[in-house]
């Protein structure tokens, strides 16, 4: 898998962010290019925002127990998997607000770098490591990205 904290690979990410157009059409699903990347921007602000309330024992003890392997492992999602409510967008997002929106979480995240996450808290799982952070990370956005064809 690569690496999103790798400034070369974070910058190919970025790279294929920039090659959507308001008029980008999925391959699969029904999200529209806006509302795509304000669900992919979720996941950086259930690590930068206090926005999202966090789970309770049992949901954290269900999520830990039967997602956290499929969102931190190097299989590649499944196309038009479920997601959590949390990750449903419905209403129409403004394209370049989340645009830049996910570019700065993925510039961020790479300057914050693999040793700032390692061990730490994730908002649904418990503690992951460097491996596990950059699994979620890198395998959510390459995979919407590919919904788009970029």
């Amino acid at each position: 898998m690569k690496n999103i904290f790798n400034q070369k690979e974070a910058g190919e990410v970025i790279d294929r962010i920039n090659k959507l157009t308001p008029s980008s059409q999925p391959l699969w699903g029904t999200m529209a290019v806006g509302q795509m990347m304000a669900h992919c921007n979720v996941t950086y602000e259930l690590v930068y925002d206090n926005k999202h309330p966090k789970p309770g024992s049992f949901k954290k003890f269900l999520l830990k127990s039967f997602v956290k392997n499929i969102v931190v492992n190097e299989k590649p999602y499944k196309k038009n998997e479920r997601t959590a409510p949390e990750f449903l967008i419905k209403d129409d997002k403004n394209f370049e607000a989340e645009k830049k929106r996910l570019i700065d979480h993925i510039s961020k995240t790479q300057q914050l770098g693999e040793a700032h996450f390692e061990g730490k808290e994730s908002h649904s799982f418990g503690p992951l490591n460097k491996s596990e952070w950059n699994n979620m990370f890198y395998k959510h956005i390459d995979h919407h990205l590919s919904q788009f064809g970029v």
